[in-house]
């Protein structure tokens, strides 16, 4: 492109090179985001005027007169064929300038986006609030689309969207779909939401959580029974929790906390990184689920316990930090190392997780890059350090063998006393049963001669009563008289 191209050949430029943003501004040639990085295009610097007659005719009456209070609007656009794009076009310096970001018409599930399983799942929750957070350009619009068309495919229901703007088209498959856009199907979000408890709505989306208004009435209606979805620019789940809590006033921070501690579902909190392969985007994601310790931690303000919760969640909530989501990246080879550190929030404790699961792996990263000095004593120190760390390593590691090898010592001196003592029972029971034995003996002769004496016995009375029956009978006395008569 060498001369100044219009606005709708930039976008088709944009798409084809698979940008994400397209910039517009004063005495600068148009510049395109790609993988991250701003870069521009070969074309001519525009002039304030090319922009103004770009951009200024896309606005509708309410849209121009917004611009002139606020200078600046937001607004939806679209290329027949090619691709929606979300507006936003802002004063500087007394000129207009304007960026235009890409959406797709085809929405992407949450596989194709390379989200955790567990998001896929929160498109099937029960009435509360689930909340995508992250910076700008971090994918938090397409991950509620993500699940805006999951819910859309699968529920029989009402969604509604209330959106600033209109960004990605939803169509009606098993479930309605009724996506109004703030400033042309209705003035405000506060509005829009306190209207939609009218339309009998399942499910409600709200494009960003803005202000208090809009806050308040997002939690009412997900204390209501709707499955309301939002998103937020934070970069993790505690300051999510402490930005909705904080816009309140301090004497109603106690019961939204109580609420949003039984309203919250999850929260998602994104950032794309650059892949090793040098093939576009990857989001890191952290997830939170409102298990309930993490709901208990909400209520009581626990915030700071809540990171060590999500930590320690892993495997039954499957919930993950930012840290422990660039681990399982770089472990599976999809951004590198420096990337990681670069994107952690905590590097040093990315560092240590790291060195937990793969301990070469900083060597690993430092293969191919030139030797330290041999002038520089730190290097020396640094030798000098991990000598003494596995020098205390080691002796641990002898102390616990030691100790081993006295408990192993006893447990023989425990095994040759059982074995002796095994011995001596199996003596002592040999040694009682031989005089059973003994006293079985004793008794079958003291039986046979019971019996033989008794035979005897018998055989003499036998003898006896014979020798009575063959003996003579004697005379008869003669009768006494005189004194001795009577």
């Amino acid at each position: 492109m060498d001369a100044a191209p219009g606005l709708d050949d930039l976008l088709r430029f944009m798409t084809k090179k698979g940008a994400s943003d397209l910039h517009l501004k004063p005495t600068r040639p148009p510049l395109l985001r790609l993988q991250g990085k701003l870069l521009p295009i070969k074309s001519m610097a525009l002039k304030p005027k090319e922009i103004e007659e770009m951009v200024l005719p896309l606005l509708n009456p309410w849209q121009h007169r917004k611009f002139e209070e606020f200078q600046s609007v937001d607004i939806g656009y679209g290329v027949a064929g090619v691709a929606r794009f979300r507006c936003n076009i802002y004063q500087q310096r007394g000129s207009i300038a304007a960026v235009f970001r890409r959406i797709p018409f085809d929405i992407k599930n949450y596989e194709e986006l390379l989200l955790p399983e567990i998001v896929g799942t929160f498109a099937h929750l029960p009435p509360g609030l689930v909340l995508i957070t992250g910076p700008t350009g971090s994918g938090k619009s397409t991950t509620l689309a993500a699940l805006i068309q999951e819910i859309a495919r699968n529920r029989p229901c009402h969604v509604v969207t209330i959106e600033d703007p209109i960004e990605f088209l939803f169509t009606d498959h098993m479930a309605t779909v009724s996506q109004r856009e703030v400033g042309t199907d209705t003035p405000a979000f506060r509005e829009a939401l306190r209207n939609a408890m009218r339309q009998d709505p399942d499910v409600i989306m709200v494009g960003e959580m803005r202000d208090l208004d809009t806050v308040s009435t997002v939690i009412t209606a997900a204390e209501t029974g709707h499955l309301v979805f939002s998103t937020l620019h934070t970069n993790n789940a505690g300051q999510t929790i402490d930005r909705i809590i904080d816009l309140f006033p301090p004497d109603q921070q106690g019961q939204v906390r109580s609420q949003l501690a039984q309203v919250l579902r999850a929260v998602v909190s994104m950032q794309l990184v650059a892949r090793a392969d040098g093939q576009g985007l990857v989001p890191a994601v952290e997830v939170l689920v409102n298990s309930p310790k993490i709901a208990a931690n909400i209520e009581h303000g626990e915030i700071k316990e809540i990171h060590d919760e999500i930590e320690n969640s892993v495997a039954y909530f499957r919930m993950q930090t930012m840290n422990q989501s660039l681990v399982a990246l770089l472990a599976n080879g999809v951004i590198t190392y420096e990337m990681a550190r670069e994107k952690s929030n905590d590097p040093d404790d990315l560092s240590l997780k790291l060195r937990k699961l793969f301990p070469k792996i900083e060597e690993a990263q430092r293969e191919g890059t030139v030797a330290p000095s041999p002038a520089d004593f730190a290097s020396i120190v640094e030798l000098m350090e991990i000598k003494k760390l596995y020098e205390e390593q080691e002796e641990r590691w002898r102390q616990r063998a030691l100790e081993k090898d006295e408990v192993l010592a006893q447990l023989e001196g425990q095994l040759a006393a059982a074995k002796q003592e095994l011995v001596a029972t199996g003596a002592t029971a040999a040694e009682l049963r031989n005089q059973l034995e003994a006293a079985r003996a004793e008794k079958d002769r003291l039986g046979r001669e019971a019996e033989a004496r008794a035979n005897a016995l018998n055989e003499r009375i036998r003898e006896l009563n014979q020798q009575i029956a063959g003996a003579p009978k004697p005379a008869p006395e003669k009768p006494q008289s005189g004194f001795f008569k009577r």
